[in-house]
C-alpha cells in the first residue's frame, strides 16, 4: 500500500482525488494518508468529505509518514515553493496543472529532481482523456499537421493566474499534437472576455487558441491529407485516468511525462501572459531547455 498526502484543499481536484482513492477504491494499492490545506475550514472539509485520516500543519510534516505527495493549489505560482523540501526529502511529486508560475524555477526545479533521482510529473487531464485519445488515433489518417485550432474555457484575468489557470488544458493538448519547437506567441483581446490566443512553431505550423467564458473543448486539426474536427469531452470520471497514471509513477519512478511535455505548457503560458500585458505584440518564447 502506498501512502500518498495532498498539498492543498482550496482545489477542487483535492477532493476528487481522494474520493477516487479513498472511498471509490479505483487505484488498488494506494490511499490518501495526510493533507495540508492553505486554510483550516478548506482542509477539515476535504478531510471529512475525502475520507483522509490526518491534517498536517506544514507540507513539510507530512515528511516520514507518506510515500509520495500531490501538489494541488489554485495558482501555479505556490507549486514549486511547497514542493521542495518534499523533493529534497526524495518523495515521489505529481504537480497539479501548470506544474509552475516561470519557466526559469521549473527547469531549475527539475534539474535538482534529476540529480537527486525523485520521480517528477505534471500535465492537464485533458490528454489522458478518452476522446483525446482517440482523436489523436484518428490523425495518423491526414498526414503532417499544419494548423490546430483549439476552443475552450478561459478567463485571461482569473486571480488564479490568468491565463495560466485554464489556458493550461488547450495548451497541453495542442503541444502533444504539434510538439515543443516553439517560436513565439500572441494574444488578442477582444470583448466580453472572448480572446485568441495565437502560437507558432519553428517548423512553420501554427496554433490557434480561442478562449471563452464558457464553452466545451474543441480541436480542428488540418493536415497535408485532410481535416479532423472532434469535440474533447470528458470521461465519466475525468480524474481517474489521470490518478492512475501519477499513482504509477510513484509506484514505479517512471513517467510517460518528459520536461518538454511539462515545461512547454508554461513557457507558452508565460509568453501568452507578456503579449497580455504589452498590449498584443508577439513574444519569444524561451527556450524549454
Amino acid at each position: 500500500m502506498i501512502n500518498i498526502g495532498i498539498v492543498g484543499a482550496e482545489n477542487s481536484h483535492t477532493l476528487a482525488i481522494a474520493r477516487v482513492i479513498n472511498l471509490e477504491a479505483k487505484i488498488p494499492g494506494a490511499r490518501v494518508t495526510h493533507l495540508w490545506g492553505e486554510r483550516p475550514l478548506y482542509a477539515k472539509q476535504a478531510a471529512v468529505e475525502g475520507g483522509i485520516p490526518h491534517i498536517v500543519s506544514h507540507p513539510q510534516d507530512m515528511i516520514g509518514d507518506v510515500d509520495a505527495v500531490v501538489v494541488d493549489h489554485r495558482h501555479p505560482k505556490y507549486h514549486l515553493p511547497a514542493a521542495r523540501l518534499l523533493m529534497e526529502a526524495r518523495l515521489p511529486l505529481f504537480i497539479d496543472k501548470p506544474f509552475c508560475y516561470r519557466l526559469a524555477e521549473g527547469r531549475s526545479f527539475l534539474r535538482r529532481a534529476r540529480k537527486l533521482g525523485v520521480p517528477i510529473t505534471s500535465f492537464s487531464v485533458l490528454p489522458y482523456q478518452r476522446s483525446f485519445k482517440d482523436f489523436g488515433r484518428r490523425l495518423r489518417r491526414i498526414g503532417p499537421i499544419s494548423m490546430v485550432v483549439a476552443t475552450g474555457t478561459c478567463d485571461i484575468r482569473s486571480r488564479w493566474g490568468g491565463v495560466f489557470f485554464y489556458g493550461i488544458h488547450q495548451v497541453d493538448m495542442v503541444l502533444r499534437l504539434l510538439g515543443y519547437e516553439l517560436h513565439s506567441a500572441r494574444m488578442v483581446r477582444g470583448r466580453r472576455d472572448i480572446h485568441q490566443a495565437s502560437v507558432l512553431f519553428k517548423g512553420g505550423e501554427i496554433a490557434c487558441f480561442n478562449l471563452l467564458p464558457d464553452a466545451e473543448f474543441h480541436l480542428s486539426v488540418v493536415g497535408e491529407k485532410g481535416r479532423a474536427d472532434q469535440v474533447i469531452g470528458f470521461d465519466d470520471n475525468p480524474y481517474v485516468s489521470g490518478i492512475r497514471a501519477f499513482v504509477k509513477t510513484f509506484k514505479t519512478g517512471h513517467t510517460e511525462e518528459t520536461a518538454e511535455s511539462i515545461l512547454g505548457p508554461v513557457a507558452v503560458l508565460e509568453a501568452l501572459e507578456q503579449s497580455i500585458s504589452e498590449r498584443g505584440q508577439s513574444i519569444p518564447i524561451r527556450k524549454i531547455g
